[in-house]
């Protein structure tokens, strides 16, 4: 049975990868308090993996907001340090990189990305996260780890970090509850986007885990279906109950960068064939987890009704 050390366990994607692990195979979480890789040191973290001999790492941690120092730092500088304490404490062992579908940069309007699709990032987050893929591409290729990366599209579901569109737009409902406004103002692009469940994700990640000896190292996580932001905004609402309207308002100061990606959509075709996963989770369902845990105020219950109640097979 595979011993996994995940780090960025106290994170978003962590805590979920955490809850779907644990009962399969033996996991040793680090939270950012105990091991941070920006600060810490390859000697360090060497001996760590030394210490823990995972046959199994998840890379959880990173960053989604901040300068593209701070990408770099978390996203990059942490994997090859990460790959070079592997590569020296426990070699041949798996490496399990949760990326970003950020990567792809633009895609052709209507088409469902695949893994071999030559990404061009739009901001030094994508860029990022692709060079950081790369490095763990080329330790794959040259045997020194067992690289994986798990490229998860827009993730949502409870416990969903400030930063992230649905986070401002539950928030902003809930003050609408709150004080009886009659609307709320958001600003949302044009754009569509491929919503994938957080718990699907860490299914994902066990695939991953279980998934034998390969030739592939890159894998789309997502729904398999891109669905208009306002859409999508709109039907949070109805989950919480908000019969208010919804206004253009201002925009985050990550608006621009979304703006440049107008469509996203995965295939997910790899990641069936090989892992044998593929999503659960419908986005109402998704949406309706985000609500009940993130949300002030419960919608009524027949409002969310068995659609969207219970996963989608």
């Amino acid at each position: 049975m595979s011993r996994v050390l995940l780090l960025g366990a106290s994170g978003f994607l962590g805590r979920h990868i955490h809850a779907v692990l644990a009962p399969h195979v033996p996991v040793r979480p680090l939270a950012r308090r105990e091991c941070d890789l920006v600060a810490t040191g390859l000697p360090e973290l060497t001996a760590l993996v030394a210490e823990e001999q995972p046959d199994v790492v998840v890379l959880a941690a990173g960053r989604i907001v901040g300068s593209g120092h701070d990408f770099v730092q978390a996203h990059v500088v942490a994997t090859a340090k990460l790959i070079e304490a592997m590569a020296s404490a426990v070699p041949g062992s798996r490496l399990i990189r949760i990326g970003s579908a950020a990567e792809y940069g633009a895609v052709p309007q209507g088409a469902a990305v695949n893994e071999e699709y030559a990404g061009v990032p739009v901001g030094e987050y994508g860029i990022s996260h692709l060079t950081a893929t790369r490095l763990a591409d080329l330790a794959g290729a040259a045997d020194r780890i067992d690289a994986m990366v798990l490229r998860v599209f827009n993730p949502v579901g409870p416990g969903m970090p400030p930063g992230n569109v649905l986070c401002r737009v539950t928030a902003l409902i809930s003050a609408a509850v709150a004080t009886g406004a009659p609307d709320i103002e958001v600003g949302l692009h044009d754009t569509y986007r491929d919503f994938v469940d957080v718990r699907d994700v860490a299914a994902a990640v066990l695939a991953a885990v279980r998934c034998g000896p390969r030739p592939e190292r890159i894998f789309n996580v997502g729904s398999g279906r891109a669905v208009a932001t306002r859409d999508v905004v709109r039907l949070l609402a109805e989950i919480a109950g908000f019969t208010g309207g919804i206004r253009d308002g201002s925009f985050a100061p990550d608006a621009g960068r979304s703006a440049a990606v107008p469509w996203m959509c995965a295939d997910l075709a790899r990641s069936r064939r090989v892992l044998g996963w593929e999503p659960a989770y419908d986005l109402a369902a998704s949406l309706t987890a985000l609500w009940w845990t993130d949300g002030e105020f419960a919608p009524v219950r027949t409002l969310i009704g068995s659609r969207s109640g219970a996963p989608a097979r």
